[in-house]
């Protein structure tokens, strides 16, 4: 062995992280040369588009056409309706996420002032009061 080239491969450190030079990537060419064809759909622009397809539905004894979803939507209100707990639950937990997405971030940052928190407070005892049958005159003393 020569000593020119044992002193070079003693000073590379290969392992973990440090492949050797013969091995790594050139410079100006790509690790995955035909990667990901063009035109291939990801997972969620199929549903997207499977969502906004058009079905027909019979709306009082006529004929409709609305997206998948929507129609999606109107048949888990319905069953919420009959009394599935498990739809009454879903469609819950989605008016839920529906609501945190309308809500402009400028005003969910800002916190109540002392005199709003303290009017707010006085609408829900009035609210809480009314549902009791108790009068507005209990509700202030």
């Amino acid at each position: 062995m020569d000593t020119e080239n044992f002193e070079k491969s003693k000073t590379k450190k290969v392992g973990y992280r440090n492949p050797p030079e013969h091995s790594r990537f050139q410079k100006g060419k790509s690790g995955n040369p035909t990667g990901r064809p063009k035109g291939t759909l990801n997972v969620a622009t199929v549903v997207a588009r499977t969502l906004q397809e058009k079905v027909a539905v019979n709306e009082n004894g006529k004929r409709r056409a609305v997206t998948k979803l929507e129609a999606a939507f109107r048949k888990l209100t319905n069953k919420a309706i009959t009394g599935d707990l498990r739809a009454v639950q879903l469609l819950a937990t989605l008016a839920r996420s529906a609501e945190e997405r309308e809500v402009p971030e400028a005003a969910s940052d800002r916190s109540l002032d002392e005199t709003e928190d303290k009017v707010f407070s006085e609408i829900l005892k009035r609210i809480e009061a009314a549902r009791k049958g108790e009068t507005d005159e209990t509700v202030t003393k």
